[in-house]
């Protein structure tokens, strides 16, 4: 698909689709492509650039969205880190027995496997993976 500015001989101008540049010449010839503004048949294709993103400004976008979230992973780390207690890798023992205990506890983080994750979220108790973004990746 192809999309044209197209102008009338009224001086108006609008735009339109088509499949191809040769469709154009085609519905143009055939008289088929009218004004939307006086129904006239002398259309003319203005002059159009395309809208390409240029792939050093993609880069830039990219390299600056993976800077704000590992910022922002990082203030996640920092805030986790102040206000939770590190329980290593004992988080699964440690998170049951808050669950199962009802124990009270200003929060917990550590390491568990993906099947000690699982099985904490099988028995209800809620849990998080967090990425853990090294402090001096920034």
């Amino acid at each position: 698909m192809i999309k044209y500015n197209l102008k009338c001989k009224c001086k108006k101008t609008f735009e339109s689709w088509f499949s191809s540049s040769s469709e154009f010449d085609y519905l143009k010839r055939k008289k088929l492509i009218n004004c939307i503004y006086c129904n006239s048949t002398s259309i003319e294709k203005s002059i159009m650039s395309p809208n390409l993103p240029s792939k050093s400004n993609k880069n830039i976008s990219k390299i600056k969205l993976e800077k704000e979230t590992k910022n922002q992973l990082l203030n996640l780390r920092k805030y986790i880190e102040k206000n939770c207690r590190d329980v290593g890798a004992n988080f699964a023992q440690e998170a049951r027995s808050i669950f199962y205990d009802k124990k009270t506890s200003k929060g917990i983080y550590g390491s568990a496997t993906n099947e000690e994750t699982k099985e904490l979220l099988e028995e209800g108790i809620e849990v998080s993976t967090v990425p853990w973004v090294k402090k001096n990746e920034n």
